[in-house]
């Protein structure tokens, strides 16, 4: 029996625990042993999550017990989380996270504490899609000539609605805050923040480069207008914001911004809360990967 604590029980720490409940049979299969749930740790402990785990405000129930093999970090934020995600490494215990934020800034780091101890951070990028792996593995015989994609589910449903049925960007994104798409605070989505973190996190994979936020270009949608759409339609384009790598020679190009694609191109058919990764590899040509990228139920 392997057993799990989840630092972070919210919406998506919830799904993870009924996922670790409900399919229990069909993932004990397929790892070969018995996963459940010790403990989950969460800051208010009055709010009735529906799950039937012993539930703490305390970090330290989780990284100082021993019989916890797993460590399912969720708490959002950077520093914090790299401390907890250093000791859990540090104490033995092999470490799952979906914090991107983290990985855009200590992902070298914490891989080198965590040697041969598991490290995995799927989720992180894209959600439901297995972009990291595709990277890793499936494509591990490939030079990586690019790497574009829609990786925010606020950014693209936004642009999606401004340009399928018009309205004001502020009128779009009040709307997508009301159906809990975006933040009541949603600069991390808009400003291009969220997807140069998942940026990174691929580049890094496919490139072996450790570039941080503040070294690369990175806008938001926040200035896009119906009259930079109209133009776009004009001329058979779709805009989207994509976080955009690309090989050039002994370099690599990192930027995050709004781009004109034609819409004969896959990737400016992709709508809603819905992502997609385009990879260029040198031997396989370009591979598309498409799927919801946010929400408890999709891990």
């Amino acid at each position: 029996m392997v057993k799990v604590g989840i630092i972070g029980v919210g919406t998506v720490g919830t799904s993870v625990a009924e996922i670790l409940r409900d399919n229990a049979d069909v993932i004990s299969a397929r790892a070969g042993v018995d996963i459940s749930v010790k403990c989950g740790v969460v800051k208010n402990l009055n709010r009735d999550r529906g799950l039937d785990i012993v539930l703490t405000d305390n970090v330290e129930d989780v990284l100082n017990d021993s019989e916890i093999d797993i460590v399912i970090e969720l708490m959002g934020g950077v520093e914090e989380a790299f401390e907890v995600v250093k000791r859990a490494l540090k104490s033995g215990k092999a470490v799952v996270t979906a914090n991107k934020a983290l990985l855009a800034y200590h992902r070298y780091e914490l891989q080198d504490i965590a040697q041969d101890i598991a490290f995995e951070y799927e989720a992180a990028v894209a959600g439901g899609i297995p972009i990291i792996n595709a990277l890793r593995d499936g494509l591990s015989a490939n030079h990586i000539e690019s790497i574009m994609g829609i990786m925010n589910g606020t950014c693209n449903y936004m642009m999606t609605k401004m340009t399928n049925e018009g309205g004001a960007y502020d009128a779009i994104l009040k709307e997508a805050q009301e159906l809990g798409y975006a933040e009541a605070d949603p600069v991390f989505d808009v400003g291009g923040f969220d997807t140069a973190h998942k940026l990174l996190i691929l580049a890094s994979i496919a490139y072996g480069i450790d570039a941080k936020p503040e070294d690369i270009l990175i806008e938001g949608i926040e200035k896009i207008t119906q009259e930079d759409i109209a133009f776009a339609k004009e001329f058979g384009y779709a805009i989207k914001l994509l976080g955009i790598a690309k090989k050039d020679a002994n370099e690599v190009e990192l930027r995050v911004h709004a781009c004109l694609i034609s819409k004969d191109e896959m990737i400016a058919k992709i709508d809603g809360v819905m992502n997609g990764v385009s990879v260029v590899g040198d031997k396989v040509g370009e591979t598309l990967y498409y799927g919801p990228g946010a929400g408890g139920e999709i891990l």
